[in-house]
């Protein structure tokens, strides 16, 4: 494995750090490191028992592609022991961690995220990426103990599977979305994977980044983040920051680009980042929830209004997240219909010519 390649897997080792280094130290001019922040707006909290909640998860749909749940089920002893679980592996040894060292063909594993090539700054991070069962990774560093590691995150990835689900379900309800209409969603063959994250702290928070801001590849994810501090924030048209307030036993639900493209763009993905503290050891545990790899998604006519095109060709979860790591922010971008092809289909179409020659052209990219 080549020393650049080390550069961007292996993570700092952030126990013996004094000072931000060059190489994680971000412009303060950029959108990445912009403080500019809002205590204006609250991110929508909703009740999962409120008669109302599908109309709320709706709005928070539209208008913020975020919103955080209640009464969702989730046991809040299970909570407590992933963190303890968490925060267990991540305070284990720098040579116990690289036991599990993912590698660069890899997304399963311990090691900085997968982007991270695509930035000549690296963030104050740490992560632990898992799809499927825990217990390979789990008796590397825990030999004789590494049962409750592996009991834990499996009741956890049960437990975010049915919530992933409920919520899901919820949101076509609130979309006016049929059975039929999602013949796809069958919730035991959607592809998920869970993502540990560490952000230690640091000495100087004005320099560092936890999290670049980006969308989510996924449908949906579910986040728990420990109630340490803020750090999580999303963007808002304004221009500014808002925090995502750590909720005891509160879940954060994303909107993901697949649910925003499915959506034909009436769900917003939220654009999100992690800002990191000299005073706290933040940790946050996400749950990807998105369709069966090889199958292609794409907007029903009924996302489509008179006379319009569907924004956004079809495509599977595989596919874009390939896209997604080579091109980050602009993946979305590439799998957009060509706008001028679009805008002269409108010029030369009547309204019910207009939706012929859309299905005409999902049909080619579906071939």
């Amino acid at each position: 494995m080549s020393p650049t390649e080390l550069d961007h897997l292996v993570p700092m080792d952030f126990k013996n750090v004094v000072q931000v280094p060059d190489t994680h130290t971000w412009r303060l001019d950029s959108l990445y490191i912009n403080n500019s922040c809002s205590s204006e707006e609250s991110v929508p909290l909703i009740d999962l028992e409120d008669p109302q909640a599908v109309e709320k998860i709706k709005m928070a749909c539209e208008n913020w592609g975020i919103f955080q749940v209640t009464n969702h089920r989730v046991p809040m002893e299970l909570l407590a022991q992933m963190e303890h679980q968490v925060r267990r592996f991540f305070d284990l040894t720098r040579e116990e961690k690289l036991l599990t060292l993912r590698s660069p063909d890899s997304p399963n594993g311990y090691g900085i995220i997968q982007v991270s090539p695509c930035f000549n700054t690296l963030m104050w991070m740490e992560g632990f990426t898992l799809s499927g069962s825990p217990l390979e990774f789990a008796r590397r560093v825990w030999p004789q103990d590494y049962t409750p590691f592996c009991t834990v995150t499996e009741d956890y990835q049960e437990q975010m599977r049915g919530l992933a689900k409920k919520i899901t379900s919820l949101i076509f309800k609130s979309l006016g979305i049929s059975r039929e209409d999602v013949e796809w969603f069958e919730p035991k063959s959607m592809e998920t994977s869970l993502q540990l994250n560490s952000y230690p702290n640091c000495p100087d928070p004005a320099r560092a980044l936890g999290m670049i801001p980006h969308t989510d590849s996924s449908l949906i994810t579910l986040l728990y983040q420990s109630k340490t501090n803020r750090a999580l924030q999303v963007y808002r048209p304004n221009l500014k920051w808002v925090d995502v307030e750590p909720i005891s036993n509160a879940i954060v639900v994303h909107v993901g680009d697949m649910l925003h493209m499915y959506s034909n763009g009436q769900c917003k993905n939220v654009l999100h980042r992690a800002i990191v503290s000299e005073a706290h050891h933040r940790i946050s545990v996400i749950y990807f929830f998105g369709p069966k790899s090889d199958v292609k998604i794409s907007s029903p006519l009924k996302f489509i209004k008179s006379g319009d095109f569907s924004m956004y060709r079809p495509i599977t979860w595989k596919e874009y997240r390939k896209l997604k790591l080579k091109h980050t922010d602009k993946a979305l971008e590439m799998v957009r219909f060509n706008s001028v092809v679009v805008e002269n289909a409108n010029a030369l179409t009547s309204g019910d010519e207009a939706h012929h020659l859309m299905e005409l052209i999902v049909a080619k990219w579906k071939l």
